[in-house]
């Protein structure tokens, strides 16, 4: 049975020691801040208070990786005779996956005797991390490729996420609400409440007023969560607001001390469409809706 290396794409959110404790690829993503373009690779460390103080006053834009990119880093692991499982951002967010298939399918033919999966997190931010941190946890217990990428497959959906933004602007820009809603709900300080579906695509569930109750809201929805202490990550993700991220964590483990809580900004790849003080809880869990 050949080896095999786990991948994703830098819009996952992974705690830096935990990607220095595994063999993980890691594939850059672009984003543009103003007239400036950057390639964002590292998962933790990088300088986001800088980040977020551009989000504020610039418009954020991101690119999808083309299959030059997948084709590219993909060929050095295989070279290695290596395998590779590489577990993507949802493509309801983003075509990314199809330019991955199309790069594996083109190496298949070169690379013969090699395997390729890739598989649709049908996640984001901390859930796409949690998800490929579970994956490598199976591959250290001995977890073969196939019966990897079926776990992933199969347990993707128990992946809740919950949502926050302080700025409607950012949802605006990404078409996801009228400019006449993002002007109303400015107005009446108006918090949505979104998550992902099971078709990996953002929904807003609810709207409520107030910076305050739409936190208390997201974190309402965890300890409704079924938590499942033999999945014990949780990850709170946010712009630039570690206070208010470290004072859900308290409440979390309150009403959960066995839980693995990780609190870290979220990717610039996402938040570029989310803005600055947006906030997440992250698990995995019973109730999706």
């Amino acid at each position: 049975m050949a080896e095999y290396l786990i991948m994703t794409d830098s819009s996952a959110d992974i705690p830096q020691d935990f990607v220095d404790r595994h063999n993980l690829g890691i594939i850059p993503m672009v984003l543009e801040i103003g007239d400036k373009e950057y390639t964002h690779k590292v998962l933790d460390g990088w300088d986001y208070k800088s980040f977020f103080a551009s989000l504020a006053t610039q418009t954020g834009r991101t690119s999808q990786i083309v299959p030059s990119v997948y084709t590219e880093y993909f060929s050095k692991v295989l070279d290695k005779g290596l395998d590779i499982l590489y577990i993507s951002l949802s493509a309801g967010l983003t075509s990314t996956l199809d330019s991955a298939n199309l790069a594996a399918s083109n190496l298949r033919e070169e690379y013969p005797d090699r395997k390729i999966f890739c598989v649709d997190s049908r996640a984001a931010t901390g859930g796409q991390g949690m998800i490929v941190m579970y994956a490598l946890e199976n591959q250290d217990k001995g977890m073969s490729l196939e019966e990897n990428v079926a776990w992933v497959e199969e347990n993707r959906l128990r992946t809740c996420h919950w949502f926050t933004v302080d700025d409607l602007d950012f949802l605006k820009r990404g078409g996801r609400i009228s400019p006449t809603i993002a002007w109303i709900g400015g107005k009446l300080h108006i918090k949505p409440i979104l998550r992902i579906m099971e078709d990996g695509t953002l929904e807003i569930t609810e709207k409520v007023r107030g910076t305050k109750t739409a936190r208390s809201t997201i974190t309402s929805k965890f300890k409704a969560s079924g938590f499942d202490p033999a999945f014990p990550y949780v990850f709170i993700c946010h712009g630039d607001e570690e206070p208010g991220a470290l004072l859900i964590k308290e409440e979390i483990l309150a009403c959960h001390p066995e839980a693995k809580v990780f609190v870290m900004p979220m990717s610039p790849v996402i938040s570029v469409h989310t803005g600055p003080g947006n906030m997440s809880v992250i698990y995995f869990g019973t109730n999706r809706k």
